[in-house]
Order: C-alpha cells, then sequence, then structure tokens
C-alpha cells in the first residue's frame, strides 16, 4: 500500500499547488468486488437434481483433469468481510498493467516451466496504465495493489509503431535437447500408428444413419445410428441423444452392420464402450463377419478358426483389433460374445477400409471430393510444424514473421505466425487480428487449418489476389496453431482413431485451459451488486483478482503466455479454434450465480450475434440445412450460433477474459464433430472452412476506428476511454492514440474522455460496407493538465494559464460562497419559523 499512498499524497500536493481547482469528473470512483467462489459443493448446488450434480461437477473441475481433482481441493468462499470493494477512475484513462504471473507452489514440479516476464515499456512507447485502486473498510486483508504510475505525456515525437514486442525466432536453431528427452521418450514411438486403410467415416458422419443397422436397440436413443466412435451422450439417460449402440437382448446373436456403399477391403475394427457418467457398459470380445448382400456371411478367420478379438475394459479407451486378413465385402458385421458382466452389449465403433475401384464407374478420373488448393494436408508434430512454418516464412519473408509468446510446462515453444505487409510493427490505424488454436490439444483441426491458412495467404499474396492482398496490406494477423503443445503430443502418438475423447485435452500438469483465465465475470457481478450508485461502476478492463496472480493459483503457463501476449499487443478481434461440435459460441460463457446454462449476453450482444453469423453461415457444414447433429445438442435450431453460456457454463474462458479485460471481442468457433479427424479428411475440412476464415478476419474492419491526438501537438493520446452511447462497455486507445470500436451499422454518438483533457463528444455514421467509418478526435488539454506539465518541466506559467487558472478560483470562490449564503438563508428560516 506505500507506494500508493505516495503517489495520492502527491496528487494532493499539486492539487494545492494549483488552488484547490475543482475535481475533474473524471476522477469519481468506481468500485468493484474481488470476490472469488471456487467452492465445489455451492456451485454444483444449482443445478437442481443429483444427476445434474454429477454432470456439472465435471463441468466446474473442467480446467483440471479428473485424476487431478485433489490438486485443487482447497475451497475459497466469500464473506462480507473478505470482499474486496476497489474504486477505480471511470473517467480517467489508466488501464492495467501486465501482471507477472508466478509458477503455482501447490504440486512439486520435476520440470520449471519457463516464466512469462512482463513486457516493460520503453521511450517510444506508453506503457497501459493500471487504474487507481483504493480498498474499502469491508477489506480485512489487505492485499497488494499494483502501483500506479503517472501518466506518460504524449509528445509530439512519439513514434507511430511500436518495438518489437517478441523476439523474431530462428527455427533453425535444434530444440534443446532437454526438452526433447521430456517431451519424446525415445524408448518409445513419436509416431502415430499407420492404418493400411482410412475410416470409413462413422466417428466424421461421413457415412450416414441409413448405412448402419442393428439386429435389435433398447430405444431409439440407443439404435444403430448412435454406435459412432466418440460420440457422447446427454446429461440424462433416456433420451434420444444416448451414447452407444445397446441391444435389446442379451445374447451372442446380436450384431451391429455397417454398409460400405462400395466394395472395399476391411481391415481393421476400433471400437468403445458406452458414453454415460450412469452406465457402464462395454463388450470384451467380439467376431466380425462380411457380406456382399447381406444373406450369406463370411467370418473372419484366424487360421482355421473364427476369429474372437479382445474388445474394451472400460467403456472410453478405443481398443484397435485388425483383421488376420484383409475381408473385400460391401457388408461388414460386429458381433459381440462377451460384455461386461454388470452391463450390457453396448458399443460404439469405427471401420477402417480402402474403397476399392467400381468397374462400373465411366468416369474413373472425375475427381473426388477435396479442394483444389495445393496445401500440405497432414498432421505436423511439434517438429513438422516448426518446418512447415519456416517454409511459409521463406517463401513469404516480406510479409510474415515468426515469434514466440512463452513456452508450455514440458518447455516447447508457443509459435506465432504473423502476416503483415510490415511485420513486428503496429502501424498506425491497422488493426491486430488473432487466430488462437489447439488450447485443447487433442482437438487438432484447428491446429491443421491454421497452418494451411499461413500457406494459402502466402500463396495467394504472391499470385496478386487483390482480396488476400488487401486483408495483409491493411490487417495485423497473428496466427497461434498450437496453445497446448504438450497435450497435442500426448495425443498425436495414439493417432487419430486411438487418442479417444479426452486424451490431450488437458495441457500436461491437467489444467483445462479453457477455464483457467481469471473469472472477471464474478468480479463484475459481485460489484453490481454491492453498488448503490451504478454509475460508479467501470464496465471494461477489470483487474486481475490478487489471488489470480498468488504462488498457489493454479494458472498454467501456457495461459500466462497468452494474457501477456494480449496485454502487450492491442488486439481488435480474435477467435478461437475447437473441435468436436459444429457451433460458433460467442460471450458470455458464464452464466451468473453458476447456473448450469442460461442466456447471459454481453451489453455487445448483436454485434457478437452478427460475428457468429457471419462464420457459421459461410461454414459448408454448419451451413448445410440436412446435416446431422454431432453429438447431444442440434444447433441447427439456433441457425448454429449459440451463447456460450447458455449451451454450457464455464468459468474462466478466454471469450469473457479478452472482452472484460482487453478491447479485443472474440467468439469460440467448434469446427467439426470429429475432434482429430483422419489425415484423409483434412482436405475438405480445409475447404469447408477457408472462406469462413477469411470472412471471419474481414470483420475487423467493421464499425468505427479513428486517432484520438492532442489538440496543440497532434501527439496520440494512449489509453484513452471510447463510450458508444446505449452500449455499456467501453474501449481504450493503444499507446499511439489510434482506436478502433467494432459496431453494427448505424448512428452512433461518441464521446472520448482522458485524463488531463476536457471531452469530446461527435456522432459517427457505420455504413454496410467492409470498411470502417473514420471517427478522429482532438481533445484540449485542462488547465490543470497544463500546470502539472509545466511545472514537471521546470517552466514559467505562461499569462493566459495564470489568468484562466485565476478566473477558475474565482469561479471556485464564488460558489462556495454562494452555497454559503444559500444555507445561511435556509437556517435562518428555519430559526424564524420556530421562533413564530
Amino acid at each position: 500500500m506505500a507506494p500508493t499512498v505516495m503517489l495520492l499524497s502527491l496528487l494532493t500536493f499539486i492539487v494545492v499547488l494549483v488552488g484547490g481547482v475543482t475535481n475533474s469528473p473524471s476522477l469519481k470512483k468506481s468500485s468493484i468486488a474481488a470476490s472469488y467462489n471456487l467452492n465445489d459443493t455451492q456451485t454444483t448446488s444449482a443445478t437442481g437434481s443429483a444427476r445434474a450434480r454429477i454432470k456439472y461437477r465435471t463441468t466446474t473441475y473442467g480446467n483440471i483433469s479428473p485424476s487431478k481433482v485433489s490438486r485443487f481441493s482447497k475451497k475459497v468462499k466469500p464473506t462480507e468481510a473478505t470482499t474486496r470493494a476497489l474504486k477505480t477512475t471511470e473517467g480517467g484513462t489508466k488501464t492495467l498493467k501486465a501482471t507477472t504471473f508466478k509458477p503455482t507452489q501447490a504440486t512439486t514440479r520435476a520440470l520449471k516451466p519457463t516464466t512469462v516476464k512482463p513486457f516493460k515499456s520503453t521511450k517510444g512507447t506508453t506503457k497501459a496504465l493500471k487504474p487507481t485502486l483504493k480498498w474499502t473498510e469491508v477489506s480485512t486483508k489487505a492485499l497488494k495493489p499494483t502501483t500506479v504510475k503517472p501518466t506518460v505525456t504524449a509528445t509530439a515525437t512519439r513514434t507511430t509503431t511500436t518495438p518489437v514486442r517478441f523476439h523474431t525466432e530462428d527455427l533453425n536453431e535444434n530444440i534443446d535437447k532437454n526438452v526433447e528427452r521430456r517431451v519424446w521418450n525415445t524408448k518409445e514411438s513419436e509416431q502415430p500408428p499407420v492404418f493400411e486403410c482410412p475410416p470409413l467415416g462413422l466417428e466424421s458422419l461421413k457415412v450416414k444413419d441409413s448405412q448402419i443397422q442393428a439386429s435389435s436397440y433398447k430405444r431409439m436413443g440407443l439404435g444403430p445410428h448412435r454406435g459412432r466412435l466418440n460420440i457422447q451422450s446427454g446429461v440424462e439417460d433416456g433420451d434420444i441423444y444416448d451414447g452407444a449402440w445397446c441391444a435389446q437382448y442379451k445374447d451372442q446373436n446380436q450384431w451391429l452392420q455397417v454398409d460400405a456403399k462400395k466394395l472395399t477391403r476391411f481391415t481393421a475394427v476400433i471400437l468403445q464402450g458406452r458414453s454415460s457418467i450412469w452406465s457402464l457398459d462395454y463388450v470384451e470380445t467380439f467376431k466380425v463377419q462380411v457380406s456382399n448382400d447381406t444373406i450369406k456371411w463370411k467370418p473372419c478367420m484366424n487360421g482355421t478358426e473364427e476369429a474372437v478379438f479382445e474388445g474394451n475394459k472400460d467403456s472410453e479407451t478405443p481398443v484397435l483389433a485388425i483383421l488376420p486378413e484383409p475381408a473385400v465385402a460391401q457388408y461388414i458385421r460386429i458381433n459381440p460374445q462377451t460384455w461386461f458382466k454388470n452391463g450390457t452389449i453396448c458399443l460404439r465403433a469405427e471401420i477402417m477400409g480402402c474403397e476399392l475401384p467400381d468397374p462400373n464407374n465411366i468416369y474413373p478420373w472425375q475427381a473426388e471430393e477435396g479442394t483444389k488448393d495445393k496445401l500440405d494436408f497432414r498432421h505436423h508434430n511439434y517438429n513438422e510444424m516448426r518446418k512447415l512454418m519456416k517454409s511459409v516464412n521463406e517463401m513469404c519473408p516480406d510479409i510474415t514473421r515468426i515469434y514466440s509468446i512463452g513456452k508450455s510446462y514440458m518447455g516447447l515453444k508457443l509459435y506465432v505466425m504473423e502476416i503483415s505487409d510490415n511485420p513486428g510493427k503496429h502501424e498506425l490505424g491497422e488493426p491486430e487480428f488473432r487466430y488462437v488454436a489447439g488450447m485443447h490439444g487433442n482437438e487438432v483441426l484447428g491446429r491443421e487449418v491454421l497452418l494451411n491458412l499461413m500457406e494459402y495467404i502466402c500463396q495467394e499474396y504472391k499470385r496478386g489476389n487483390q482480396r488476400i492482398v488487401h486483408l495483409v496490406k491493411e490487417t495485423r494477423i497473428h496466427l497461434l496453431p498450437s496453445m497446448n503443445p504438450d497435450g497435442y503430443e500426448m495425443a498425436y502418438k495414439k493417432g487419430s482413431e486411438l487418442a479417444g475423447w479426452a486424451l490431450g485435452r488437458y495441457s500436461y500438469e491437467g489444467i483445462d485451459m479453457n477455464h483457467n483465465f481469471a473469472d472477471l465475470n464474478t468480479v463484475m457481478w459481485d460489484a453490481i451488486e454491492l453498488e448503490t450508485d451504478k454509475s460508479k461502476l467501470i464496465n471494461h478492463y477489470f483487474p486481475i483478482p490478487e489471488h489470480y496472480t498468488s504462488e498457489d493459483a493454479m494458472v498454467a503457463p501456457e495461459t500466462r503466455a497468452v494474457i501477456s501476449w494480449m496485454q502487450t499487443i492491442p488486439f481488435v478481434l480474435s477467435a478461437n479454434l475447437h473441435g468436436g461440435e459444429l457451433v460458433v459460441t460467442y460471450p458470455f460463457d458464464m452464466t451468473k450465480d453458476w447456473a448450469p446454462k442460461e442466456h447471459t449476453p454481453t451489453p455487445d450482444d448483436s454485434f457478437f450475434r452478427w460475428l457468429a453469423t457471419v462464420y457459421a453461415s459461410t461454414n459448408h457444414v454448419m451451413s448445410n440445412p440436412d446435416r446431422r447433429p454431432c453429438h447431444n445438442e442440434d444447433f441447427l435450431r439456433y441457425n448454429n450460433i449459440i451463447n456460450g453460456a447458455n449451451w454450457h457454463t464455464v468459468p474462466g474462458s478466454m471469450n469473457d477474459f479478452s472482452y472484460l479485460h482487453t478491447n479485443c471481442f472474440e467468439v469460440t468457433v467448434e469446427l467439426s464433430c470429429d475432434k482429430f479427424p483422419h489425415v484423409s479428411e483434412l482436405p475438405i475440412e480445409w475447404e469447408n472452412n477457408k472462406e469462413s476464415l477469411l470472412v471471419y478476419m474481414e470483420q475487423v474492419h467493421r464499425g468505427i476506428k479513428g486517432v484520438v491526438r492532442d489538440k496543440d501537438t497532434e501527439a496520440g493520446i494512449a489509453d484513452a476511454i471510447i463510450k458508444v452511447d446505449d452500449i455499456d462497455h467501453h474501449i481504450r486507445s493503444a499507446f499511439d492514440g489510434d482506436f478502433w470500436r467494432l459496431l453494427n451499422p448505424g448512428e452512433y454518438d461518441i464521446t472520448v474522455t482522458a485524463e488531463g483533457y476536457f471531452p469530446a463528444t461527435r456522432s459517427c455514421r457505420v455504413e454496410y460496407e467492409h470498411y470502417p467509418t473514420i471517427c478522429d478526435f482532438h481533445l484540449t488539454k485542462t488547465p490543470k493538465q497544463r500546470l502539472r506539465e509545466i511545472l514537471a518541466k521546470g517552466g514559467k506559467i505562461p499569462k493566459d494559464l495564470q489568468l484562466r487558472l485565476r478566473q477558475l478560483r474565482i469561479r471556485k470562490l464564488r460558489a462556495s460562497t454562494k452555497l454559503i449564503n444559500q444555507r445561511r438563508m435556509s437556517q435562518q428560516r428555519r430559526a424564524r419559523g420556530a421562533h413564530n
């Protein structure tokens, strides 16, 4: 607290020196409650039923894998005595300082993650400053507020670009040997198993429901169409979205049958048990038969005996059964022989098979479904990803740069590809855009489409594609293909069919990064409940709670790196790419009062809906009205977009943190039903998402943009607050004074305030075209600010300023005298009334 007290004393001295100038309205205080609840019992009690409580517990503990829940068992319950009401300046221009994140000491780590250091400002830039904080008497324990730095005065000599904050990476350098030993054990193969034939597509839905039949089934929700590898059930058993095919009878005559539609060379079967939190059902052994007409069936033989294959030992781990001899046929059957003794016959499956040439096809040269783009369609592990990024950089050195924002727990670098006509610099007026993929390491499609996007932009820029040329010249693009490289390497070693639904989702420490960002939603909603004067509430740049930055906080180094990245670059728009569904979600991702699901919109709900619709409506699969739901939700009825909290609550999501802590708007894109598509499916997945990726990036140019400048010096003003009437969410100008405010078409009244300046308001109209409306502001310094700057430089106060200050003192004196006279007259009237 000592540095803050010293600063407040200094400011008081300046005010006294000026002569008691009336306080600016920008110095009004606002309150935020910094309470945070990690009580598992309390958070799950809102679900309303025993079943929902069990399911929801896995959601609220989503930031830690089930095997490591005990590491997060400490319960923190806020009380009135420990709830802190933070006071901050609404009209001020100070934003949050980049926080130094310390590694957790909750567990003993064999390996030391690289600590992401805060980025210090240089003379050429203005560092974002943290708002002044004042603890109220409610607090009984003093937290450590970040020291407030004085405002950096803008000058005419300020540089118009930022220095390179993240150093360019040399991918010719070898990977550290210690990292190699940790990540890739030399005793184990780092390459996934190679199959002779690709999957038919039960998991990816390439195989239609009509192609899957069964001997019997319990009910529609357990019908043969649910017998797909990795399909997920709903919360309740018994609905139409159950988690497997389950036979009605428990005998050895039950079977699940797949029609490949064409003559196929079957090579293997992959089996999985039922997805359910209530039931334990899986097949332990099974046989396989094939047929060309479904009348005569030929068993798969192991020598002279019918082959019996080993199945599952649990419900989730996929098990591979390779046929002793490949079988050529159109139909294949899985015939369970034994099953878990306390369960029933239930399974999910994938079939591996090569389609044979059709002699009746008169157009054998006809191209199959795919793409014409010549890109590197394969799964890239860490080494291969480095090679591809290096090749793109060498192909287009004038518009690309590779840098790292930090390291994973195991020491793998988080590489970013920057694409711009001036790499390494923030150009005045040019918006910053980012795509993030691989937050969940086993959701690999986002990683591959971003690598493909790098290649595609480079190729098309060199060809002179005007759409791409314009995008590169007008936008600074940042692509982070792998936020969780440790998790990816775990899933990659198993391969696309055997990785399962969860392997590699979490970080190496067992942290779910999509629940690992600071929960600023609770901070905001607690402040709303505690503050009676709503005009004092801030609505942007919420400070990170103190407990989040403590040594005991379970914050992944990857999360720290991304937060530092967010605080360093003034991003305007972003999307993080996931897998396992087909939908676009938008903030808020977290519900109030920890409800399991509830529509929870932001003040910018209409624009977020626009952003989500832009991606979903141009995605080839999402926009298909005849497509099949992936798992247990039919998002077609929502036009493939949904408020994140209305799907399921996600405390600590990157979307919400980005919106509440920075200027950046962000959505989540679930790219496909299959988290880990087979390599043969990557070309069509690229084609499904290519237009969506491009058109979404172009939305960064919607709304208004401008520069806030000092009227006298023309220097940009950093951290000016840009307010839009009727939208209760402000943004701030970047270090050079430029800003971008994403808005739908319409007429808006924009007000800009900055510390030491008089506010300015103007009307700006947003059109439907794909370019922003220019809305610049020139602010005039207040006499108080001019005096501060002159005194700081040891200069002489000019006569006009002396006259202005004298006028202000006289005005204040007159106002004070008038108020005193009014009070005296009021007292005299009351006295006369009492006397009479």
